[in-house]
């Protein structure tokens, strides 16, 4: 049998991601599993999800996937390359995974590897550091981009679309961290990242602005994620927007010193000291955001370190691969996979929260982060009897037998 991996934050779950498992099956063949590492409450585009890891997660193991395992804070707040990184540690780590599906605009597997070899070559570091040094003020992933170019810029131009990016970055990940894992390239079908309009399957980005909105979704997320969904709202719990976590965001940031700014990931070259400004500028997360970008400091980089930030993530907390593997949830088959893993993995797989206090004092300082994190998100909530602190600590995760 074979084991897929599936690297994602389903914010929200929709018909693009049960299509994307879909196909990975079919090429995987006949009786493969599917086990996904998710982003949990927060995302990496620097944001809240819509709905809380838990829910998505559910509905996730109802539209195809069979286990579902939390990608912790750090990873899911990181630059594309620290994202994979960590997904595909915690994937390789489990010592079942055979096979590693994505999502990618090319879909083309072996032009993505090629792009990572290079992009791991001491040739090309040598490349990026002429170009930053000739292009004072250039974001790092331009003079990367411009540096490809010159070496290949067949492989140059891949790194142009935002899923071929995260397949690079899979493809460095894996030869990186030495994983015998086959990379499965699966080429994107409907809207691209982040586009709006009628190509179907709608992106996210556009589900998520029609939720916000009010508008009619039923067609666009499989009718058993929208039962999952629905349910949330009715209880109150969510959907979660970033307006909703405007003030409670805006007041932590308020409150950190400059120590704090310095402590971020990648928040050297005079950033540290720009993003403090911008939070003693401005009174909204987005404007904070607007003010501190700049053409050097993409936006999207901005929004991360702030949300860092904001969450109390560190430098380093992001560094190597996670401790530990958590469940969400998971359905029959993802209990097997769960057994076999438990015979081969390199880290702890955690199933009960409590349990993590037995996997030493960097496990369990992970999850308080995570359940810090948990505590903050539910603020956004509708419902005021479930904005209650603790409920990462309380929750098991999700099984559909």
């Amino acid at each position: 049998m074979s084991v897929i991996g599936i690297v994602a934050e389903y914010n929200p779950f929709h018909n693009g991601h049960e299509l994307h498992i879909a196909q990975s099956r079919k090429a995987a063949g006949d009786g493969s599993a599917v086990v996904c590492v998710m982003s949990g409450d927060f995302v990496q585009r620097g944001a809240p999800a819509v709905y809380s890891k838990f829910a998505r997660a559910e509905a996730a193991i109802l539209c195809g996937a069979d286990l579902v395992i939390e990608l912790p804070l750090p990873w899911a707040l990181s630059s594309a390359e620290g994202f994979a990184r960590g997904a595909v540690g915690i994937l390789g780590s489990l010592g079942i995974v055979d096979t590693l599906s994505f999502g990618s605009e090319c879909g083309d597997a072996a032009a993505l590897h090629r792009a990572a070899e290079l992009l791991l070559s001491k040739e090309l570091s040598a490349h990026i550091r002429m170009v930053l040094k000739q292009n004072e003020g250039i974001s790092f992933a331009r003079a990367r981009r411009d540096a490809l170019e010159s070496m290949d810029p067949v492989s140059a131009r891949l790194l142009d679309a935002p899923n071929n990016i995260l397949g690079v970055e899979y493809m460095k990940a894996l030869i990186s961290q030495g994983h015998d894992i086959t990379p499965l390239a699966v080429k994107r079908m409907g809207a691209n990242h982040d586009e709006t309009g009628q190509l179907l399957p709608r992106s996210a980005s556009d589900i998520r602005g029609r939720i916000q909105s009010g508008a009619e979704i039923d067609g666009d997320i499989p009718s058993a994620a929208l039962e999952v969904f629905k349910r949330e709202e009715a209880c109150g719990r969510g959907p979660v927007t970033a307006d909703k976590l405007d003030i409670a965001i805006a007041s932590r940031l308020r409150m950190l010193k400059k120590e704090s700014f310095e402590r971020l990931p990648d928040a050297g070259e005079g950033l540290s000291d720009r993003l403090m400004s911008a939070v003693r500028e401005q009174s909204t997360f987005n404007a904070i955001a607007a003010a501190a970008k700049s053409k050097r400091y993409a936006l999207s980089r901005i929004r991360r370190q702030l949300m860092c930030a904001a969450l109390g993530v560190s430098e380093s907390d992001a560094d190597g691969i996670p401790p530990y593997a958590r469940v969400l949830a998971a359905n029959g088959m993802g209990l097997l996979l769960l057994r076999r893993a438990k015979q081969r993995s390199g880290i702890p797989i955690i199933s009960r929260p409590a349990a993590v206090r037995e996997c030493g004092e960097d496990c369990e300082r992970l999850f308080e982060l995570c359940s810090d994190a948990h505590d903050l998100y539910v603020l956004g909530y509708t419902s005021e009897r479930e904005r209650v602190c603790g409920a990462d600590w309380r929750t098991s995760p999700k099984m559909k037998l």
